[in-house]
């Protein structure tokens, strides 16, 4: 049996792994031939794990995040009542068992998000991989949704009620019409959309035949279609993967409303609500409108080929030119 066939066996009765990271999604957005997996064994049992996708380039691989998947990564299986200092030396030996297996590989670049579950990178950095801090945020405990509602704050509250008078909420769109909704929310802000209708309906297939998605839109007496939000979940979280909006129907609000019943409606079938995050001020103020608790999640990459690195040395002698010929002059008395 293969470590991909491994893999696959223990995704069927591994719960900790989140969806992003399972077999099927990794088939859904890379194809099956394009990912592949590094896995860790302690006495015949998998402990820890790394899928990835590669990416190929003119014969040079690269591990990059594959798209609509904000998130993979490590995924470490702990003993149970394992002690904090145990833990960090566990966690330790399997990552440098995890980096050792990928220098294996000859990539040219390896850069990946870590679930924010994982707070260690440290055995990363003694490698010589660098990381990047990002955010997401989450609503932690969706067991009390009245609780949760009195925590948004009371401008997206009042937005809420105000959408509520003016359309309906409904279920499972056209995965078609769909697509084309979240393009209109791509070009209002004049950019392409980075994925293909092709990859939305892979993923909506297979996250349909795990009992994992939802599609929820809004609707006025007209049968104009305002917004639609497009929700997967595993045992632990769902996330909020992706929004479509109608820009000649913005004043009504209705996305806000459609996070609002997404809330809801998840509350029903996991634990917690991942808004996926945004780097962008304004998205990440929406998000956090809603009460979610900020949760910070690395970016962990490394130039691996040899041209890389002479490309990042120049880079970096060109970009700080100005600052070396002012230190130079320094020195000098000018």
């Amino acid at each position: 049996m293969t470590d991909k066939e491994r893999y696959r066996e223990l995704c069927k009765i591994e719960k900790t792994i989140p969806i992003f990271s399972k077999d099927w999604w990794m088939d859904a957005v890379c194809g099956e031939s394009n990912w592949d997996v590094i896995i860790v064994d302690k006495g015949g049992k998998i402990v820890g794990t790394l899928p990835y996708y590669v990416r190929d380039s003119k014969g040079k691989k690269s591990i990059v995040q594959p798209v609509l998947t904000q998130k993979n990564g490590v995924w470490i299986g702990y003993p149970i009542h394992q002690k904090y200092a145990k833990k960090l030396a566990y966690e330790k030996d399997i990552m440098n068992s995890i980096i050792d297996k990928l220098s294996e590989l000859k990539l040219e670049q390896y850069n990946q998000n870590f679930d924010y579950g994982v707070s260690n990178w440290l055995p990363f950095y003694w490698k010589g991989f660098t990381q990047t801090t990002r955010y997401t945020y989450v609503i932690e405990d969706l067991y009390d949704i009245d609780n949760i509602f009195s925590n948004i704050d009371s401008k997206t509250r009042n937005q809420i009620r105000k959408s509520e008078k003016i359309v309906n909420i409904k279920e499972d769109m056209n995965i078609e019409e769909f697509y084309k909704l979240n393009t209109m929310t791509f070009n209002r802000q004049n950019m392409k959309i980075p994925y293909s209708l092709e990859v939305v309906k892979q993923i909506y297939d297979a996250c349909s035949v795990n009992g994992c998605v939802k599609i929820l839109f809004a609707e006025d007496g007209e049968g104009n279609v305002h917004s639609a939000v497009f929700v997967v979940w595993d045992e632990n979280s769902a996330y909020y993967l992706m929004g479509a909006s109608d820009p000649n129907f913005r004043y009504s609000e209705a996305n806000t409303l459609l996070i609002w019943e997404a809330i809801k409606y998840c509350s029903k079938v996991t634990k917690k609500f991942d808004f996926e995050g945004s780097m962008i001020e304004d998205i990440e103020r929406f998000f956090r409108s809603f009460g979610a608790e900020q949760k910070a999640y690395f970016n962990i990459s490394k130039y691996m080929g040899k041209k890389s690195l002479i490309k990042i040395i120049i880079k970096d002698i060109y970009n700080n030119s100005d600052g070396l010929n002012k230190l130079y002059n320094k020195l000098r008395g000018k």
